[in-house]
């Protein structure tokens, strides 16, 4: 997934998030620093959404089912590796992967997994820290590699 593909779902989806949130389009265009007219443009299909809108609306509404389920997870994950150029080396405690994730290979506890939504690949340590997360496989199994030295 790149830049172009996330504001292009997001501008889809934008208003059946607001309306799994409750938001009325005035609440919404406040909440995202929108104008209301804006914001049914985009709604509408006419317009596509900014990237800054985009960033807004992952972070502010993460906790959506429409948008964990479009994007196999959570959502600042892909806008994090999105605004990195698809590769993140933080060291982040996850939910373990047991949903939206196969496990590719498994070493010592550690294991290389891939979201089966947006495709990209991450390392996890047997405690469910995050050591890699990427949408570059060639990086992912170098790393997996680098790991099993």
């Amino acid at each position: 997934m790149n830049r172009e593909q996330l504001i292009t779902l997001i501008s889809e989806k934008l208003k059946l998030i607001r309306t799994e949130k409750a938001f009325t389009q005035d609440q919404m265009s406040d909440l995202l620093g929108l104008s209301k007219k804006t914001l049914v443009q985009i709604e509408k299909g006419r317009i596509l959404a900014g990237w800054t809108t985009t960033v807004a609306v992952c972070t502010l509404c993460r906790d959506s089912t429409i948008l964990q389920h479009e994007l196999g997870g959570d959502p600042l994950e892909v806008v994090d590796l999105i605004a990195n150029h698809g590769t993140l080396q933080p060291k982040e405690r996850t939910m373990g992967g047991y949903i939206w994730w196969k496990n590719i290979s498994e070493y010592k506890g550690f294991r290389l997994q891939q979201n089966m939504i947006s495709q990209h690949y991450r390392i996890l340590d047997q405690h469910h820290f995050r050591l890699v997360s990427t949408f570059d496989e060639q990086i992912a199994k170098q790393a997996w590699e680098k790991l099993k030295d």
